[in-house]
């Protein structure tokens, strides 16, 4: 029998705990390590959608990117959101196990991955790791990624980032014609790895979403900035997780959320 824990060892290997931000909550968040996961459902984020569709699938296990719960809870009753939807898994016995900032910065991680998947090379951390662990280089952990790209405009760079992410829109910062060729990455909301990605000399810097003001100190710094959106920057990768996880875990069934949607809707 494949456990909650056999995962938990998997998931803490591949994306250590340690990787991840002092403000964040990794790990084992909710459930038994010694409980069966034989169904095991990926999301980015644990929702009413998510959560109904684990109950009727009679998943055993849920890893979502974004950590459920996230801040302290002090009661769980159905009425709160938060408590409704913990009160259901646990009912359940559906465990809950969540990578996010280790994931991001994980040497295969989600950074990485948007970085090999735009085909840059020479890729590093935007912000290197001081205290690595695991034996591996800084260059290899860290947050967010940097690299170069064969000189190209903006707006080809936003067509290919769109083709990966298998999405119709994005907004833009800059000059679409603007010539480009060193790239900054940061999944999710990293308006705050502008300074960094001006430092290391981008050209551009792709994160999912940002603040008005983030965007109006990018194009101060004269950094582009290329914006696909929170949920596309980090959905795809959980399809790619789940599809590893297959693969290792050959007893179980492992499948990504077929009901978690963008709740934006671009017009």
């Amino acid at each position: 029998m494949t456990t909650v824990g056999d995962f938990c060892s998997y998931l803490e290997q591949f994306a250590p705990v340690h990787l991840a931000a002092d403000w964040d909550n990794v790990g084992l968040l909710l459930g038994d390590r010694s409980a069966s996961a034989a169904k095991v459902m990926t999301c980015l984020t644990v929702t009413d959608e998510t959560v109904q569709e684990a109950l009727s699938q009679q998943v055993e296990l849920i890893i979502t990117h974004h950590p459920f719960p996230f801040s302290p809870v002090k009661k769980i009753s159905t009425d709160t959101w938060t408590g409704k939807n913990l009160w259901h898994l646990a009912s359940a016995g559906i465990s809950v196990y969540s990578p996010h900032t280790a994931f991001d910065s994980a040497r295969g991680g989600i950074n990485q991955q948007l970085a090999e998947g735009l085909h840059l090379t020479d890729i590093q951390s935007l912000e290197p790791f001081s205290d690595v662990n695991d034996g591996e280089s800084e260059s290899q952990l860290g947050a967010g990624r940097v690299g170069c790209c064969e000189p190209t405009t903006l707006v080809d760079l936003a067509d290919r980032l769109k083709s990966f992410l298998g999405i119709q829109v994005l907004q833009m910062v800059g000059d679409e014609s603007r010539q480009v060729d060193k790239v900054g990455i940061a999944c999710g909301s990293a308006g705050d790895f502008i300074q960094s990605a001006s430092r290391h000399g981008c050209d551009v810097f792709i994160t999912g979403e940002a603040r008005f003001h983030a965007s109006l100190e990018a194009r101060s710094l004269g950094l582009a900035m290329i914006l696909p959106g929170h949920f596309a920057s980090e959905r795809f990768a959980m399809n790619i997780m789940a599809e590893q996880l297959q693969q290792q875990f050959t007893g179980s069934v492992v499948w990504a959320s077929k009901e978690e949607a963008d709740p934006l809707r671009w017009l």
